[in-house]
């Protein structure tokens, strides 16, 4: 089994963490705020059964993206784990190609992550402005993606969804995963409609994958029939073959043990056939990164 979505932290060579916290759309983090290294990583999930991890960038200074690669490349080289690598690259650029050739010779990369969710809330906003999907640039940049197998890691809030479509029609050649199924903050009817509507229209582009990840991210807890749901309603769009699990850690480790968070979602996926749920827990993640 494999766990998609992960992080490692490591403070003592990174001072720029060791600042005062600042607000994040998960709460307060003092308690992870401090050096997460594959060891502990690979002991939170050791009753789990999951034999392999995708390492997603966790937002290194932007000048600093190929030292994060080749951090984690080097604690890979040296543990095993992770099996593949997520990293970052500034799509809004005149020609992206040079950055991903900086990438390229490290064997794990699988992909980009630059996240292009913004909201009208201050503190969910992470982009720097709300239409960066329709941007020309940005997405001749992704297309180039296709010339070196990898997958673009998408993260937008569901009021972005419309855009996000245009930009993966304009890349047919590139894999999309959408990152926490979407990123469902807005729990009122009306928010849950507007998602639903936003992932139905991502589910209709065959090169969009939903990963079911980050699902206590805005409701701050390990909620076991709130997983459920989502695991129900995402998987009934894309299809499990579609779908893949990842964990977020450390950041749900605020609010719960890897081995109830991975309970949670094992029990939320039991409806559905063995062949599914293999797919969820292993096979997606398996093809798109190649592990």
């Amino acid at each position: 089994m494999i766990d998609a979505h992960h992080h490692i932290w490591l403070q003592k060579d990174l001072p720029w963490l060791l600042g005062p916290e600042q607000p994040r759309i998960f709460g307060p983090y003092g308690a992870i705020k401090r050096d997460y290294l594959v060891e502990e990583y690979i002991d939170d999930l050791k009753r789990t059964g999951i034999t392999k991890s995708v390492y997603v960038q966790a937002n290194w200074p932007t000048d600093l993206y190929e030292n994060e690669v080749a951090w984690v490349q080097s604690v890979a080289d040296q543990s095993g784990w992770p099996h593949a690598i997520v990293g970052y690259a500034d799509f809004t650029t005149g020609d992206v190609r040079p950055q991903l050739d900086r990438l390229k010779k490290y064997p794990l990369m699988r992909g980009i992550r630059q996240q292009l969710h913004w909201h009208e809330k201050p503190l969910y906003r992470f982009a720097s402005a709300n239409d960066l999907c329709t941007s020309e640039t940005l997405q001749d940049n992704i297309r180039r993606l296709s010339d070196y197998d990898w997958v673009f890691e998408l993260q937008v809030f569901s009021s972005q969804m419309h855009d996000a479509v245009n930009l993966v029609q304009s890349c047919p050649d590139v894999t999309f995963i959408l990152t926490h199924a979407g990123m469902l903050e807005d729990l009122s009817d009306e928010g849950v409609e507007q998602w639903r509507t936003g992932m139905k229209a991502l589910a209709s582009c065959p090169n969009v994958c939903s990963k079911l990840s980050g699902f206590g991210t805005f409701v701050h807890k390990n909620d076991p029939s709130f997983i459920a749901k989502m695991i129900e309603e995402t998987v009934s769009m894309f299809s499990a073959h579609r779908c893949l699990f990842g964990s977020n850690f450390p950041i749900e480790k605020l609010w719960t043990s890897y081995d109830d968070l991975f309970a949670a979602f094992q029990r939320g996926a039991g409806h559905l056939s063995p062949e599914d749920q293999q797919a969820i827990f292993n096979d997606t993640a398996a093809r798109l990164y190649r592990i």
